[in-house]
């Protein structure tokens, strides 16, 4: 990162969030409400220079608004609190729908079997240069926290995953000794996932996340800050790594949730 970025992304931290915009965040994203008033003062920087750095664009009639523009930047900010990080280097561009669409879909499954046809999205992650999301969910899952499913949370995690290279399950660790544990423990959870889907038992984690083990990671995420105690309480090895990785444990103010994991 060049010094002469980060001075002028560090001028633009300092310019401070504007009132109306404070209130926007507050209103449709209550997960800010909860967190610690450092960490709200780092949000609002980082969601400052998100907003200058990236580009949203509505489709399909959809009108770009101060409330889509943050909705979708707080949440993207979460994931960068306490971090050193580039913003998402990969993106520039977030694609907004009203509501969930069609995409066409080719996917390999782990056997190797392909499927294709259209599929609906309530949003995807490119690798280079765009997340495109669908604002009815983005907007029911910022303002229902603790449901364990938040479209903006899983999509922004495949681009900390991607920037590491091919999503694998695998981001950019803070530290190269990390990687061996990570690994076994992804491995070992991953596992668990899917010995308790084929007996039939209740998951920790949504079943999508046995897709593969990017899903795995991305839904991890949304678990991690939507359900921390919940993560911790039955996958507790994959809840440390998140925490070292994140550095930073929402179960020390998010409150326990009832509501069920699966969507």
């Amino acid at each position: 990162m060049g010094w002469l970025k980060e001075r002028r992304r560090a001028r633009i931290r300092r310019s401070g969030l504007p009132e109306a915009w404070r209130r926007i965040v507050k209103r449709s994203v209550p997960y800010v409400r909860l967190l610690p008033p450092a960490d709200r003062a780092e949000l609002e920087g980082k969601i400052l220079v998100f907003l200058t750095e990236k580009r949203f664009e509505g489709t399909a009639g959809l009108a770009i608004s101060d409330q889509i523009r943050l909705t979708i930047a707080a949440q993207a900010c979460i994931l960068l609190l306490h971090r050193r990080t580039d913003y998402y280097p990969g993106l520039y561009s977030i694609v907004v729908y009203p509501r969930s669409y069609v995409a066409h879909q080719v996917e390999r499954d782990e056997s190797g079997i392909v499927t294709e046809g259209p599929q609906p999205r309530l949003g995807e992650s490119w690798k280079e240069g765009a997340v495109v999301l669908s604002w009815a969910d983005v907007k029911r899952d910022a303002a229902e926290p603790g449901t364990g499913h938040n479209v903006v949370f899983h999509e922004f995690a495949h681009q900390l995953d991607a920037e590491a290279g091919r999503p694998d399950g695998a981001p950019l660790l803070p530290d190269p000794t990390m990687y061996r544990t990570w690994s076994k423990t992804f491995e070992e959870g991953y596992a668990q996932l899917q010995r308790e889907l084929a007996s039939g038992r209740e998951p920790p984690l949504d079943p999508y996340a046995a897709l593969n083990p990017a899903e795995f990671f991305a839904v991890a995420t949304e678990t991690f800050f939507e359900k921390p105690r919940e993560l911790r309480r039955r996958m507790p090895g994959l809840h440390e790594q998140l925490r070292a990785y994140y550095n930073q444990d929402p179960a020390a103010f998010v409150p326990e949730s009832s509501e069920p994991t699966n969507r």
